[in-house]
């Protein structure tokens, strides 16, 4: 099972790529997703809740600063950068409002994993995505009100009692499980990321194969926006934490949290309150910034070995 949850884990990306291939060019096989969209949102997030405890929760309180700054760029950085790219490239109100809602939601689950590859701070990491995602039901639909009403009706607070459907209650419930079960727990632990990973793939397919007929005319545009959003939240997400005197694991920690977003809520929120094709960027999001964090990643960590090897040289 480790093996498995492993090896799926490992190449997510390139099973996410798979299903919206599959979304785009054999859309009705996946058609039957979009009535389980939010379910799948809600087992994924539980999962998550699964893996927190007690503990998580005081490594706020032993760095609050760090977690402040971090998850106060989360909630700046993205949403402007959102904005800014929307009006830059005068996209319509449907896509528009899909590039707004990858910004304004929390942090993504997968930027642990990275930040641990990437040997950042991962308890500043976990610290950030679980205080962004409880504050995710007040913060996301407020900032996509203030960003997106001009464009688009927005009901802040229906989106407010989904998100706290898809994801407060399931990341508190797989809490509570986790604390009160937590010796049984260990025994389904290795299938818990084989199952996220499993509702992940479905979901990105699931979203691409709903607005398939829109995606090639749209999907190239929408890439390199989605790129752009990416790369400059990472960047910036570095700079402002190098600004604010963190050291380079937290800076780069910082940078992984801000620059990688739970852009499924995104698409799911798109389906629950717009239309299919508001789903298009988080679909595209959620391929690339596993991709871009792996190679993230990499670079930091062999960036670490160069200079362990000449610190040793020196000795």
């Amino acid at each position: 099972m480790k093996k498995l949850a492993k090896f799926l884990v490992d190449n997510m990306a390139v099973f996410v790529i798979a299903a919206g291939v599959i979304g785009a060019l054999r859309p009705e096989t996946l058609h039957w997703v979009g009535g389980y969209i939010s379910w799948m949102l809600g087992i994924v997030m539980f999962g998550m809740g699964m893996t927190l405890s007690v503990d998580d929760f005081r490594n706020v309180l032993r760095q609050p600063r760090y977690v402040a700054i971090g998850v106060a760029a989360q909630f700046l950085i993205m949403p402007l950068v959102a904005f800014g790219l929307v009006n830059a490239f005068g996209l319509p109100p449907e896509l528009a409002i899909g590039v707004i809602l990858v910004g304004t939601c929390p942090g993504g689950t997968a930027s642990n994993v990275i930040s641990y590859l990437a040997r950042g701070d991962v308890a500043l990491s976990v610290s950030m995505t679980m205080t962004t995602t409880l504050l995710a039901p007040f913060v996301t639909p407020a900032l996509t009100y203030l960003y997106a009403d001009a464009r688009i009706e927005v009901s802040a607070a229906a989106m407010m009692i989904s998100i706290a459907e898809m994801v407060l209650a399931p990341v508190l419930l797989g809490l509570a499980v986790h604390h009160l079960l937590g010796r049984q727990i260990q025994r389904i632990e290795p299938a818990l990321p084989l199952v996220s990973v499993i509702c992940i793939v479905l979901l990105v397919g699931g979203v691409v194969s709903l607005s398939a007929d829109k995606l090639f005319s749209v999907g190239p545009l929408m890439a390199v926006i989605v790129i752009l959003h990416n790369i400059i939240g990472l960047a910036l997400g570095y700079l402002l934490a190098c600004l604010c005197r963190m050291d380079s694991r937290r800076a780069r920690t910082v940078s992984i949290e801000v620059g990688m977003q739970n852009s499924g809520l995104a698409a799911a929120l798109a389906v629950l309150y717009f239309n299919p094709a508001a789903a298009i960027p988080g679909a595209i999001f959620s391929v690339w910034h596993n991709i871009s964090g792996s190679l993230v990643a990499n670079y930091f960590a062999r960036r670490d070995e160069k200079l362990t090897r000449k610190e040793e040289a020196f000795q």
